[in-house]
């Protein structure tokens, strides 16, 4: 997967002929159809074994809708694609947060209960955790000329709780599914580099910081890198924790079902498989979200372009979000990874953004109003993968203008930057992170 600044993002051309390029494609097209793979319970034939007991969806490309990010739910609907963490203040011996007694650390608000009618006689018994739905807060922030900008804030509604209220201290936080593209080159990227990065950025004021968490793979503490709070260390772990929580599948990693002490009827469903997600399929699936490619720059040669990326500039954005990264010289796995200038707009560390961002709960040293900076590149494409505009960590905005607005804590200089501008800029700069 290489990208070039002035040319176009390309998938990594694997130098192989006849035979070996047509293996290469069906095995490309069968890890495809594992992530859109329906998951269901035993003794069902519609899908693969292993659904739940209890799950927020039953396949990966229900969430991450054609390998993008998920889509906020209207007003007072359930949601689909965002995921409610919870928790209760403390940290275990390894630094993950305290699950909350009788949910754990994610309302599932599906469960076996009617997902199959030709199989309810083992699934009916079992409830979701919580039935939920998301309302919005709307107001409207004017800018430096007059213009006016709606933005609005969730607000997450508690229907029914299945196994006893939350404990008064308990810590929520919405995320929603972010876009998959890119990843093998965000994990190829050196440590050295980051920490590199945060280094620098303390020369103006910023403080992006690496998030130090437990990889459960190899029993020891890494540097985080992916999810909202870069909670997980590699795309083979965030695949498995997605299962497990998001799914209810179990792998070699995490081999036991999400049945928190109060939910009998959960715990007393069968297997579909020891595991269920099993080792070849969990190998494919890395292997596919490692080499998704970045789709193609657009408009470079456009001078509104130009003019946005001087103001991206400008207005001190690209402190954080940087343009460019640099994979290690080698790589354990995938040889066309490394070596490889991106342009990707993130530098994977930690800011602080603000109170209005800020949710209410910790991810090892991520405080609640600490981000890991999303990467940029695609995001102008959101509407067309996902076919729905829903930016930040919760789906907030609606809009680029509205994810900038957000912006506070370290960031807020450049959020004055945009207010500032004039209609002309501003339309410039959105042209600018509509194309990367």
């Amino acid at each position: 997967m290489h990208q070039s600044k002035k040319g176009d993002p390309s998938p990594v051309r694997l130098r192989r002929g006849g035979l070996q390029a047509a293996l290469l494609s069906y095995c490309c097209y069968c890890f495809k159809a594992l992530f859109a793979q329906r998951w269901i319970q035993f003794p069902s034939l519609a899908g693969d074994w292993g659904l739940g007991p209890t799950f927020n969806a039953d396949r990966c490309s229900v969430c991450h809708i054609n390998a993008g990010r998920g889509v906020a739910p209207r007003a007072s609907q359930a949601p689909v694609s965002v995921l409610v963490r919870v928790a209760i203040p403390g940290f275990d011996d390894q630094g993950h947060s305290l699950a909350v007694p009788g949910y754990g650390h994610q309302i599932q608000n599906r469960g076996l209960m009617g997902e199959d009618r030709d199989a309810t006689f083992l699934g009916e018994r079992v409830r979701p955790e919580a039935d939920i739905a998301i309302g919005w807060r709307e107001f409207e922030v004017k800018l430096a000329d007059g213009e006016s900008v709606s933005l609005r804030e969730p607000v997450l509604q508690w229907k029914r709780l299945y196994f006893g209220q939350l404990p008064a201290e308990v810590q929520t936080s919405l995320r929603i599914a972010q876009p998959l593209v890119g990843l093998g080159l965000l994990e190829a990227v050196p440590e050295r580099a980051l920490r590199a990065l945060a280094k620098r950025q303390r020369s103006h004021g910023v403080n992006g910081r690496l998030n130090e968490v437990w990889d459960d793979i190899n029993g020891r503490k890494a540097v985080g890198r992916f999810g909202w709070k870069a909670n997980q260390p590699s795309i083979a772990q965030q695949i498995a924790a997605a299962f497990a929580e998001d799914l209810g599948v179990t792998s070699r990693l995490y081999n036991e079902s999400n049945c928190p002490a109060p939910q009998a009827d959960c715990a007393a469903q069968p297997p579909g498989n020891q595991p269920e997600l099993i080792n070849i399929d969990w190998e494919q699936l890395v292997f596919w979200t490692q080499t998704l490619a970045v789709p193609a720059r657009r408009n470079t040669d456009d001078p509104e372009f130009q003019e946005g990326e001087r103001l991206f500039e400008a207005a001190k954005c690209a402190i954080c979000h940087v343009p460019s990264l640099r994979t290690g010289g080698t790589h354990p796995t995938i040889a066309q990874l490394a070596g490889q200038t991106f342009w990707p707009y993130t530098d994977l560390l930690l800011h602080d953004m603000g109170e209005g961002l800020a949710d209410g709960k910790p991810d090892f040293a991520a405080g609640p109003r600490d981000w890991r900076t999303p990467a940029l590149w695609a995001i102008g494409l959101t509407r067309v993968v996902s076919g729905a505009v829903t930016l930040l960590h919760d789906g907030r905005a609606r809009s680029l203008s509205e994810a900038i607005l957000w912006h506070g804590g370290e960031a807020q200089m450049s959020r004055e930057a945009f207010v500032n501008m004039t209609k002309r800029e501003r339309q410039s700069l959105l042209k600018f992170l509509s194309s990367i």
